[in-house]
């Protein structure tokens, strides 16, 4: 047993949302609309629906090249990545990997000390 599963659960923690073996860790958005469902009381149509307009309104203020800032987790920010040499790794030849514009997500100073306070396993 890890440190904690020791401990007793509280409300908002991700181990009273899921067993040892799904999903090999990954919270998805089926169990953030689940734990929305039991924590607040909302149907499950309502939860579910919550949770694609929370990420829709994310993925909408990045079209629009706005920045996310949320708060006590981190920021989301766009990024022009510029055209640079590339490397076929099965032949080795040399390609051109295309400009592009990349999403990059910079936690906040919150998320990374509860992080780094973890005292879990690793995988």
């Amino acid at each position: 047993m890890t440190a904690s599963r020791d401990r007793a659960a509280r409300p908002g923690d991700r181990q009273d949302l899921r067993h040892e073996d799904d999903n090999m860790g990954a919270l998805t958005k089926a169990e953030l609309a689940e734990h929305l469902h039991a924590e607040l009381g909302l149907s499950k149509r309502e939860a579910k629906s919550m949770v694609e307009a929370f990420f829709e309104e994310i993925r909408g203020c990045l079209r629009e090249n706005e920045q996310v800032k949320l708060s006590g987790f981190g920021n989301f920010d766009l990024r022009d990545k510029r055209e640079r040499p590339g490397r076929n790794p099965k032949t080795g030849e040399e390609i051109p990997i295309s400009a592009r514009r990349v999403v990059t997500f910079r936690p906040g100073q919150k998320l990374k000390s509860q992080v780094e306070g973890y005292e879990g396993e690793v995988h």
